[in-house]
């Protein structure tokens, strides 16, 4: 879990790698509620596995590889 534990709430510090891939995503330091509910809103995303999994989030990140 080294190098998660400052990506996560703190009350997600102490938790399995499965428990965070199912955490939801307001979860994530940064992401607030508001901003959680307009990714599920948009993208029907409510976990960090569904963020992690998106297909748009997928295809933005092999554009960014290939480009590099």
């Amino acid at each position: 879990m080294a190098g998660l534990s400052d990506k996560f709430d703190k009350a997600y510090e102490d938790k399995s790698i499965e428990e965070l891939a199912k955490a939801p995503v307001g979860a994530l330091q940064g992401l607030s509620e508001a901003d959680a509910l307009k990714l599920q809103e948009a993208l029907n995303i409510k976990t960090v596995k569904d963020l992690g999994t998106n297909k748009f989030f997928l295809w933005a990140q092999a554009v960014v590889k290939l480009a590099e």
